[in-house]
């Protein structure tokens, strides 16, 4: 499995951006994906997950409100829209999947096999 990643960048407070993630070599459509991020010095974190159907979604109580995750299983792409950056939101941002093809698995690191490689979100304030 393959995860490829992109969308980040440098934004002011208050900006959106929208980041991608782009899978292949399994039928996306039965898993479940995640989306964490991992800021300096700090342990990685669940920011959102997406159920394999689309129809369940999840946030971290930080950003509940403001991001929005959604997936569009033709194109074998997951996405996340993140409006109203805050400073705090700065962190490597990274999307995942699990080896296991359930509509939803559990919000944690633990939960998750398969990650990409990463892609910076710089909110500047």
């Amino acid at each position: 499995v393959q995860l490829q990643a992109c969308g980040g960048g440098l934004v002011q407070a208050g900006g959106s951006l929208r980041l991608s993630c782009a899978a292949s070599g399994r039928t996306f459509s039965r898993y479940a994906m995640g989306w964490f991020r991992q800021a300096p010095g700090k342990e990685r974190e669940f920011v959102s997950s997406i159920s394999r159907s689309g129809r369940l979604t999840y946030y971290a109580d930080s950003v509940k409100g403001r991001f929005t995750v959604s997936r569009d299983n033709n194109e074998n792409t997951v996405y996340l829209q993140m409006n109203s950056l805050e400073s705090e939101d700065t962190a490597v941002y990274y999307c995942a999947a699990p080896d296991v093809p359930r509509e939803i698995v559990s919000n944690t690191v633990k939960a998750y096999v398969f990650w990409g490689q990463g892609t910076q979100v710089t909110v500047s304030s």
